[in-house]
């Protein structure tokens, strides 16, 4: 009985998935990669940089130490694979092939250091060693090899490809889990498993980074990518807590049990989730039904402010007004209303290291696929 009603849940998700082929809501992908190695998504272009020069300079300027590293300015200073992945992207979408190969030394030599090819998620400045936690943190993983291959596909580098194909292989091997039929990505290689928690597995829906899974296709087919985004997929629909349908951060996905909210951690839709939107956009995936309750608690109910929300006192925590948070609402009110993006947000300055990535990374995507609601 379990089997078939995942098997349900699997259809319903690819159904309408398939339909929007015919229909134009799976966005083409513009990223032109040589025959040999295909990847997917939107968002950063192959033949130009999908970010101004001068605020890829001023993300530099405030977050980029010379040694390599980006530096989370909202939490002591440290760095992190999540903040060397984005950079690494960044420099990619800016066509930035010396200030990529500076992120990728420090991210080789002080956070790839484990015997498995992950990185090392935390690198603190003060430290001694300055790896303070030996964990990894999937995110980041799997934007360094999102990096890696777009930078070797870019600028012809074989020796980039062949770290991604490392990585590829580490992330499937180590971080990929089967229930069912459901393939689950672990935020971490430890503690998050059925067997480490008692209410485990434990997913994060926001390291479901879809734009990256067929650059991981590409280099380690020992996994089915395609499994791994409609599991995504599923639990996006079903992980919905709450007055406003939103999911938490952390959930727990025990084996014939709906999702809910994981045990010991706030039950908040929080500074993680605000990346889904970006990450399923990005990914080409703009089906109404995913982005509207993102839709409806930012632009109907918050005025165009994402929010960190208590899932099951309904209570708003922390209104987020960043730029790099707000451009989150403005990018779903562009795809699903063609909702021109408000000036002031079209405009970036640097704030905090995590809003200001989103925001660039928001503002990559526009300038690739939504054109329209930017002012000219």
């Amino acid at each position: 009985m379990m089997k078939r009603t995942i098997l349900r849940r699997v259809l319903a998700v690819l159904a309408p998935i398939v339909a929007s082929l015919s229909v134009g809501l799976l966005l083409p992908s513009p990223w032109a990669a040589p025959a040999h190695a295909q990847t997917g998504g939107v968002g950063i272009s192959a033949t130009a940089p999908s970010i101004s020069a001068a605020d890829w300079r001023a993300y530099r300027e405030a977050f980029l130490k010379p040694d390599g590293r980006i530096v989370d300015t909202g939490n002591g200073d440290i760095s992190h694979s999540e903040g060397q992945g984005y950079g690494l992207l960044l420099s990619v979408a800016a066509d930035d092939p010396a200030t990529f190969a500076q992120i990728w030394t420090f991210t080789l030599t002080q956070l790839l250091i484990r015997d498995d090819g992950l990185a090392a998620w935390k690198w603190v400045p003060d430290a001694d060693p300055h790896i303070a936690d030996i964990n990894t943190a999937t995110d980041g993983d799997i934007l360094i090899v999102q990096a890696l291959l777009r930078a070797a596909n870019r600028w012809n580098n074989d020796t980039y490809r062949q770290h991604a194909i490392r990585m590829a292989a580490a992330i499937g091997k180590t971080l990929i889990t089967q229930q069912d039929n459901l393939l689950l990505i672990m935020p971490g290689s430890q503690g998050f498993s059925a067997s480490e928690r008692p209410d485990g597995p434990v997913v994060n829906l926001s390291y479901w980074i879809y734009d990256a899974f067929q650059s991981l296709e590409s280099l380690d087919n020992t996994v089915d990518w395609a499994q791994v985004r409609a599991t995504g997929l599923i639990l996006t629909r079903e992980a919905r807590f709450g007055q406003y349908n939103l999911p938490t951060d952390w959930i727990s996905v025990r084996p014939n049990q709906q999702p809910r909210p994981a045990q010991g951690f706030d039950p908040v839709f929080g500074y993680n989730s605000i990346r889904i939107p970006l990450y399923l956009i990005q990914g080409g995936i703009v089906d109404t039904s995913l982005l509207e309750p993102f839709d409806q608690a930012w632009n109907q109910s918050g005025e165009g402010r994402p929010a960190v929300v208590n899932v099951e006192t309904n209570d708003i925590q922390q209104e987020l007004d960043e730029p790099g948070y707000r451009i989150q609402a403005a990018l779903v009110a562009c795809v699903l209303r063609n909702t021109p993006v408000p000036s002031d947000l079209q405009s970036f300055q640097p704030t905090s290291y995590y809003g200001s990535s989103l925001h660039l990374l928001a503002l990559s995507v526009l300038a690739e696929n939504y054109p329209r609601c930017l002012s000219t």
